[in-house]
């Protein structure tokens, strides 16, 4: 069986971390941060603006800032067939 996870790297999703940087709801001078991480597809980050758009919906704390990052894992292009298989021991 091919896991959930691996089936989205070959679809093109690469491991995406975001640090969101939130006021806090009772001391909004107070600066905490949040590090997200989900395997999404990059330059439109769908999961992640979806879980942005909770965080405004959902919880108090407003956003201040969000800095991305994106790794492709595995990509289609780095997969070929091997014509044979040599097994020793």
């Amino acid at each position: 069986m091919v896991s959930v996870v691996f089936r989205r790297q070959l679809e093109g999703y690469g491991l995406t971390t975001a640090n969101i940087l939130y006021r806090l709801p009772d001391h909004p001078a107070l600066l905490q941060a949040y590090v997200w991480q989900e395997y999404d597809l990059a330059p439109a980050f769908p999961e992640l603006h979806k879980f942005l758009g909770f965080w405004r919906d959902k919880l108090e704390g407003a956003l201040h800032s969000v800095t991305v990052c994106h790794s492709g894992l595995i990509k289609p292009a780095e997969l070929r067939a091997i014509g044979q298989e040599f097994r020793i021991h």
